[in-house]
């Protein structure tokens, strides 16, 4: 690998670190249970509106063996609020029946595992693995597609998955799962899909996208970009 790429990745996860100490999973839980069937309802939603669904849902079912019997109609008047409710409603049901008969009823802590059951893929189950277990994993959904190809942390990768390979290579092992939260925050907060507040931004000079954005700037424009980048790194 290119030192310099190697040590430029190297400053970035630094500084996304110092951005985002406390970074972590913003879905509420308490078991791995209750993130599984979150993670799920977050799909095409926020972590805001899936925890206002899930604090009013928990206190009432919140086991494999309480979502299992559940009829369709009453766990789609639970979540009706959130997108895709008839679909995710059916997939957690229907993913509580196959806890229950091929896992006793627990949370399988294997990614090919929890792949078969309904409504999980490959992201949903990264971030149980991640969140619940503690096993490295780098979930990718659309702030970490956006912000890793953004910040040159992957080179063009086209698909979630290619982006997850990449920074599986370009990342060690031991920051996956917290580098994974530094670029959902960072996404969130900063590196917006539309309007991308790079004038605020600490990464500027380290970040291919905002250095093209600088030099397409008009000369007022780039100027702004470049103090406002200076008064975030102190120079």
């Amino acid at each position: 690998m290119d030192v310099r790429t190697e040590e430029r990745r190297r400053r970035i996860l630094d500084t996304l670190a110092e951005m985002y100490p406390d970074a972590k999973c913003e879905l509420n839980f308490t078991t791995p249970f209750e993130l599984l069937v979150a993670t799920i309802l977050s799909a095409q939603s926020t972590d805001k509106r899936v925890n206002m669904v899930t604090a009013r849902l928990f206190p009432k079912y919140n086991t494999p063996e309480d979502f299992a019997a559940l009829p369709y109609e009453t766990l789609e008047a639970e979540i009706r609020e959130i997108g895709l409710y008839r679909s995710k409603a059916k997939n957690i049901i229907e993913m509580s029946r196959r806890l229950l008969q091929e896992h006793d009823g627990q949370v399988p802590a294997d990614r090919e595992a929890l792949e078969k059951l309904p409504g999980v893929g490959r992201k949903t189950a990264n971030v149980v693995l991640s969140n619940a277990f503690g096993i490295p994993a780098i979930a990718v959904d659309t702030h970490v597609f956006r912000v890793a190809n953004r910040l040159g942390l992957v080179h063009r990768a086209k698909t979630p998955l290619e982006t997850e390979r990449q920074l599986m290579r370009n990342i060690p092992k031991e920051q996956w799962s917290q580098a994974h939260h530094w670029l959902i925050h960072h996404g969130r907060r900063l590196c917006h899909a539309r309007n991308p507040r790079c004038g605020e931004c600490p990464l500027l000079s380290l970040c291919p996208d905002g250095q093209r954005r600088l030099n397409s700037a008009t000369p007022k424009k780039a100027a702004s970009l470049a103090n406002a980048a200076d008064d975030q790194t102190g120079s």
